[in-house]
């Protein structure tokens, strides 16, 4: 088996997955059913997507913990869950020491066959409360896109729009104390602009929503995108305030996405037009 997984994975993911700070045992598995094996082919696809297919450029990646707990927050945009698979790239390839995010998978996804196994496998675990807070309370990163699959499936003409927040990640971020790191993913709605839904496709598959590009397959193109990490926000509670104060604090999280999402354009909009793509104070 190690023959196998290591001759799918590049030298470079090989070497940060041994400086992964993940309690494996002796047969490269962490106590989540997290597997070496699985880790190395997966991380190294993104690898080809996020250096060469969507030249990804991630700023503020200081802005992460080098160990410890986080919960990363942030717009959903771009038809298939791209973004997500591009923020795990950047943790992965570009933050020192390397981190592995893990996502809460929709319900839906869970229910693919094949699908759901490898999921589990690259550490993107079922969406319960109870599992984002011990994954937090053990000094992981969580990733959270609050506008759920809605905002994944935004059509262009909404584009980075943020639509309504859900609640539920800011008591998690509460009862776990862990600080909310605010992202923004910028690109994805260029790189697959979704003009409209297929809902009999979507039936089909068992997705809520079938995006459809002007060209026809949902596949996004080879376009740039960005990802930029804000400052931490260190919330005070525990979890069970009442629901205006969970509201205010789910307000400031979501008006800072909007800046981030605001600021990231234009230097996505100059990164497009050929500008070099570094700001002050940026790391990439």
């Amino acid at each position: 088996m190690a023959i196998q997984w290591t001759s799918l994975t590049s030298k470079d993911v090989l070497e940060r997955l041994e400086r992964l700070d993940l309690p494996f045992n002796q047969y490269g598995m962490d106590p989540y059913g997290i597997s070496k094996a699985h880790l190395g082919p997966f991380l190294t696809l993104l690898e080809g997507f996020y250096r060469r297919y969507f030249r990804v450029h991630a700023y503020g990646l200081e802005h992460v913990p080098d160990r410890g707990a986080g919960m990363l927050v942030g717009n959903h945009s771009g038809g298939i869950p791209a973004d997500g698979g591009m923020i795990l790239a950047s943790l992965f390839l570009d933050h020192e020491p390397p981190r592995l995010a893990h996502g809460m998978v929709e319900k839906f996804a869970q229910e693919w066959p094949f699908v759901s196994q490898w999921f589990s496998r690259v550490g993107q675990l079922p969406g319960l409360p109870e599992h984002a807070i011990r994954l937090l309370r053990e000094g992981r990163l969580l990733m959270v896109f609050p506008e759920g699959a809605r905002g994944l499936g935004k059509l262009y003409k909404d584009r980075y729009n943020l639509l309504r927040f859900g609640t539920g990640f800011m008591r998690i971020a509460l009862q776990s104390k862990a600080p909310v790191i605010p992202m923004a993913f910028i690109g994805g709605e260029e790189a697959m602009p979704t003009l409209f839904h297929a809902n009999t496709l979507a039936k089909i598959v068992g997705a809520p929503y079938w995006p459809v590009p002007p060209y026809i397959v949902p596949m996004p193109m080879p376009l740039p995108c960005e990802i930029h990490y804000g400052e931490p926000i260190h919330f005070s509670g525990t979890g069970n305030e009442a629901d205006h104060v969970i509201d205010g604090y789910v307000e400031r999280v979501r008006d800072e996405i909007a800046k981030l999402i605001q600021d990231g354009r234009e230097i996505h909009r100059r990164r497009r037009a050929g500008a070099p793509p570094e700001r002050p104070g940026a790391s990439s």
